[in-house]
C-alpha cells in the first residue's frame, strides 16, 4: 500500500506556513493561539446579571428559611407578630423603592436640563 506524503502546508504542525515558491496570503488570519477577546455585549451583561440576581435569590431563601423567628413590629401605632425574614424582606422592598423614586426624579431633572441646553 503506498502512501502519499503529508501537504507541505499541513507538515510539522505548521498548518500556516506557506508553500515554497509561493506567497503568503496576507488576508488569511491565524485562529489558534492567543484569539482576541470577545466584544461586550447589552446580552451578555444581561446574562451576567441574571445569574448574579439567581444567585442572591439563593441566598435570599436561604436567609429566610434559617430566620423564622417571630418578632414583634410597631409602626405608627400598628402591632403585630411577623417572622423576622419577612420584616426584614418588607423593610429592603420599601428601601428599593424609596431608590427608584430618588433614581427616577433625579433622572427626569437630567434630562430636563439635557432638554433645556439644546
Amino acid at each position: 500500500m503506498a502512501t502519499t506524503p503529508p501537504l507541505a502546508s499541513a507538515t510539522n504542525g505548521r498548518p500556516t506556513s506557506a508553500i515554497q515558491g509561493t506567497r503568503p496570503d496576507s488576508r488569511s488570519t491565524r485562529t489558534s493561539g492567543n484569539p482576541a477577546r470577545a466584544p461586550r455585549t447589552r446580552a451578555g451583561a444581561a446574562w451576567v446579571g441574571l445569574c448574579v440576581a439567581a444567585l442572591v435569590l439563593v441566598a435570599l431563601v436561604v436567609f429566610m428559611l434559617q430566620n423564622t423567628q417571630p418578632v414583634l413590629i410597631s409602626f405608627l401605632g400598628w402591632q403585630g407578630s411577623v417572622p423576622l425574614a419577612l420584616a426584614l424582606l418588607i423593610a429592603g422592598i420599601g428601601v428599593g423603592i424609596v431608590a427608584l423614586v430618588v433614581g427616577t426624579l433625579r433622572i427626569h431633572q437630567l434630562r430636563r436640563r439635557l432638554a433645556q441646553r439644546q
